[in-house]
């Protein structure tokens, strides 16, 4: 079983930036890839971005060149930098854990993470 917390959102105007946290429970979170989903009301939950074990990262087209994902083994936590935000990057932002053995997987696809966080919500104001 692996938790996960969730941290640092909030309400921002256009343009301003974030830094998302993610906390997770177990010291084996290094031999897990992660990523960051988030939905809007009445959409469906969308990938943002992941990084693998390796370190290997994958961004949305809607956060390339402006979303950073990376994570610190030594303090089980992944982080989602964010900056140029805008009205519809509103949403509740979940991270996710991807437990699969073997490779270096790193997935766009929600169902292919066995953990989740509670979420944390950022809306970004016009």
């Amino acid at each position: 079983q692996v938790q996960l917390v969730e941290s640092g959102g909030g309400l921002v105007q256009t343009g301003g930036s974030l830094r998302l946290s993610c906390a997770a429970s177990r010291r084996s979170f290094s031999g897990y890839a992660m990523g960051w989903f988030r939905q809007a009301p009445g959409k469906e939950r969308d990938f943002v971005a992941a990084v693998s074990r390796s370190g290997g990262t994958s961004y949305a087209d809607s956060a390339k060149g402006r979303f950073t994902i990376s994570r610190d083994n030594a303090k089980n936590t992944m982080y989602l930098e964010m900056n140029s935000l805008k009205p519809e990057d509103t949403a509740v932002y979940y991270c996710a854990a991807d437990v699969r053995l073997g490779g270096d997987p790193i997935s766009r696809w929600w169902y292919e993470y066995a953990y989740w966080g509670q979420g944390t919500q950022v809306t970004v104001s016009s």
